[in-house]
């Protein structure tokens, strides 16, 4: 069937959100997606965005029936973030941060974590694989005639994820019912084609040769930091993505338990104690909260209140008043602190023995990240500060951070003046939206940020040498990829012939650099400092054994692919024969399949 939709995908780690556009508009019109579910027992209603949580009930249940299912025992979206107060065993969050973990088996059921293990969990890859589901679903139900499969897809994912983290989030994808062919994007890339969409032909006037752009996009549970440069080739100005920042565990939902916790405080001195249910009416009600206050004539009161659950509170409420200024102190003091281009993100440790888990940020100070971020980027930093900023992410909704930020920034300069991107808005959808309108910008052509692969890949090899007794050999690192190198190129990888186990099973090692600009394919790398590599799970196979090689090695180059669709391919080609094995980048157990041979 011929595609008639484009399609923008924001898998977000705590919302959800789907665009469109039809294909042949010379003009598109974006569109977002009502998508329909459950928010309480036998209750279904419409949303622009699907919360992504997932609640485990056990058994089968007709109160968790859809438009499209009947009696399932799980549900995701609004209901199930509603209960995740009284039944956090049983309710998955944060499925897309976890995709992203490689200290764990990503494919393994351990969601919701730290659970008991009676109870039913879901793998992160599982998980998203459900929200997926949902939403092709919705949009099958609302265009029977135009199956999503048959469209073109666009799945947006963070700057920050590696390519393991982007197989996995593919193969999620394509189990849901997503096409092969779709692009994965990246999403503060995409909250740049929605402000290109909006902008038209006046972007250029915005931006000029030399500008660079921070897209700060702080989403509910996440900041996702990218530099983008404005240049100019044959007279035409063009976007080229420089560098991304690592996927920072802190966001909106951060600030609103913050405030929550606060109000909790205030609910505790009048004599009431919230239970869990009231708590999680608590945090929604901060989120809403914090908006109403800290937007720019936001009131200087805001009243919170949740319903009574005690025998003498019920059917009434009970309530507090915050302050706009003390609101404003908390969050904005808390999360965007006035700090210098020096700082760094504090490291805290209060205990020996630390619960396994995400990789929370211990310092929620956005704005020493974002210093820590740019210093990384040039020595000195004054090199790339910003010229202009994008606001992305329900966070920025209130007036009073995007200041912050901005005030902030400004102060490390010498010069100039940094600035907001004028005119964008709809902070909770535009990654939907610029993902769609990058599609049809494919098709019909238009302004695209160049920038190819956020980050410079590398394999173990080990060394050759004498052993030692209870030492492994040392571990250099071999680049196959450098960073930006574009879609549909492939590099043959110059060094030494290397030794590619065969015919029993292996351990490869990969490891990937988002600050590592220079090296290039052949480079190796004998030592490096902390922080510049970081190791994904080593991939365990068995690869098919060259029956014309008598050795348990074979003598292989690589050669590196980026394919069309942005996934990354390493093929290790025999230099005495016909043989040839592909590697993909991404994460199998032991038992998985042999790559492709």
């Amino acid at each position: 069937m011929t595609a008639q939709f484009v399609i923008g995908i924001d898998l977000g780690t705590t919302n959800s959100v789907v665009a469109f556009a039809r294909l042949e508009e010379e003009s598109p019109t974006l569109e977002l997606l009502r998508i329909p579910q459950l928010v309480d027992p036998h209750t279904v209603e419409e949303r622009t965005s699907l919360a992504s949580f997932c609640y485990l009930a056990g058994e089968p249940s007709s109160s968790l029936d859809l438009p499209w299912a009947g009696q399932r025992d799980y549900c995701v979206g609004e209901f199930a973030r509603r209960n995740s107060a009284e039944h956090a065993e049983r309710t998955i969050s944060a499925a897309k941060s976890w995709l992203s973990y490689s200290r764990v088996d990503r494919r393994a059921p351990i969601l919701p974590w730290n659970t008991p293990a009676k109870l039913e969990k879901l793998s992160p890859v599982a998980a998203s694989q459900l929200y997926l589901e949902h939403l092709v679903a919705a949009w099958n139900l609302k265009h029977p005639d135009a199956p999503l499969k048959d469209q073109q897809v666009v799945l947006t994912v963070p700057a920050s994820f590696d390519a393991a983290a982007r197989e996995l989030t593919r193969e999620a994808a394509v189990a849901a019912g997503l096409p092969d062919d779709l692009i994965l994007l990246e999403e503060p890339q995409a909250a740049v084609y929605a402000w290109l969409a909006q902008s038209g032909d006046a972007w250029r006037k915005a931006l000029t040769v030399g500008d660079r752009l921070l897209v700060c996009d702080v989403g509910g549970g996440t900041t996702d930091l990218t530099l983008i440069e404005i240049q100019e080739q044959d007279g035409e100005l063009f976007l080229e993505r420089k560098a991304v920042g690592n996927h920072l565990l802190v966001g909106g939902d951060n600030m609103d338990l913050t405030l929550a916790h606060q109000v909790a405080a205030q609910f505790a001195e009048k004599g009431v104690r919230l239970d869990p249910w009231q708590s999680i009416s608590l945090w929604h009600s901060c989120r809403t909260a914090k908006e109403t206050l800290l937007a720019t004539q936001g009131p200087e009161k805001h009243t919170i209140a949740v319903l009574g659950r005690g025998s003498k509170l019920i059917g009434g409420t009970v309530s507090v008043e915050v302050d706009r200024e003390a609101v404003g102190q908390l969050l904005v003091d808390g999360f965007l602190p006035r700090c210098s281009l020096q700082d760094q993100p504090a490291r805290q440790r209060a205990s020996g023995f630390q619960q396994l888990g995400l990789p929370f940020e211990s310092d929620t100070g956005i704005t020493r990240h974002i210093a820590a971020f740019l210093s990384s980027q040039s020595s000195p930093p004054d090199n790339v500060l910003p010229t202009h900023v994008l606001f992305n992410g329900g966070v920025f909704k209130a007036t009073a951070l995007q200041q912050r930020l901005l005030e902030v920034l400004n102060s490390w300069r010498d010069a100039g003046q940094t600035t907001a991107l004028p005119g964008a808005r709809d902070l909770d959808h535009a990654v939907a939206i610029g993902a769609a309108y990058y599609r049809w910008a494919k098709q019909h052509g238009g302004v695209r940020i160049r920038g190819g692969v956020a980050h410079a890949y590398y394999v173990g090899v080990e060394t050759a040498g004498l052993a030692i007794p209870g030492a492994p050999r040392p571990l250099h690192a071999l680049c196959v990829v450098p960073m930006g190198m574009e879609e549909g190129t492939e590099v043959d990888v110059p060094s030494a012939e290397i030794g590619l186990v065969h015919g029993e099973q292996a351990e490869f090692r990969f490891f990937s650099s988002a600050v590592r600009k220079d090296d290039q394919p052949g480079d190796i790398l004998q030592s490096w400092d902390e922080g510049e590599l970081s190791e994904t799970t080593p991939l365990t196979t068995t690869l098919q054994a060259d029956e014309s090689v008598t050795e348990a090695y074979v003598p292989v180059k690589f050669q590196s692919r980026i394919t069309e669709l942005g996934m990354f391919e390493l093929w290790c080609v025999a230099t005495n024969g016909d043989g040839n094995w592909k590697l993909e980048f991404n994460v199998r157990d032991s038992s998985g399949d042999a790559p492709s041979a």
